[in-house]
């Protein structure tokens, strides 16, 4: 008979003390990790379209063109290893590549000028600023998530059902400190200056 009651009672106590909420948070981070992780694949995928636009214009590039291979391979591991620290990371090295290839079509005004290019510039700034708000969304989810399971009475639920802090989508390589500056500016805008040395 005690037994049965107290089988009967599990589930409430298991509410009560916020387990199902920690699966709700649980599940709106891993949505949100979902929503970047699309916006990087679709971001490493336009990446062949732009260097194969730049390449048949400025082929000697191929430093640049290396880098910028070896940061697309480097997301799309990050992707797959669906750790948001690494991606974070390898977004961050694949801006300073792209920032790079751009800066390499500014000596190449018939590339400025090509449609192609153009429009690859266009997708290429509305993926990131999709990246942006997926990072804003998964961070704000991962906040209310790790802050609920520290509270009482959810951090003994959460020690209990083995419910850990996730990772916020930040990136922590040297390299991240200062983010290169990416211009997607209209055709033909001057560019900008480089920036001084002390």
């Amino acid at each position: 008979m005690k037994r049965r009651r107290f089988v009967v009672l599990l589930p409430l106590l298991l509410a009560a003390c916020g387990y199902n909420t920690i699966q709700t948070y649980d599940e709106q981070a891993n949505a949100a990790q979902g929503q970047i992780e699309v916006q990087l694949q679709r971001r490493a995928d336009l990446v062949p379209s732009l260097v194969a636009t730049v390449k048949g214009l400025a082929n000697q590039e191929l430093a640049v063109f290396t880098e910028v291979a070896r940061a697309r391979g480097g997301l799309l591991n990050a992707v797959q290893s669906k750790d948001p620290e690494q991606m974070a990371n390898a977004n961050q090295a694949m801006t300073g590549a792209l920032g790079r290839l751009l800066a390499v079509s500014e000596a190449y005004p018939q590339l400025k000028s090509d449609q192609a290019f153009l429009k690859l510039q266009d997708e290429l700034a509305g993926t990131e600023n999709r990246v942006a708000v997926s990072r804003t969304d998964y961070n704000s989810a991962v906040q209310q998530y790790n802050a609920y399971i520290r509270r009482f009475p959810a951090v003994l639920t959460a020690k209990m059902t083995g419910a850990k802090e996730r990772k916020y989508f930040t990136a922590t390589s040297p390299e991240s400190r200062e983010a290169p500056k990416v211009d997607f500016g209209t055709p033909g805008a001057p560019a900008a200056p480089a920036p001084k040395t002390p």
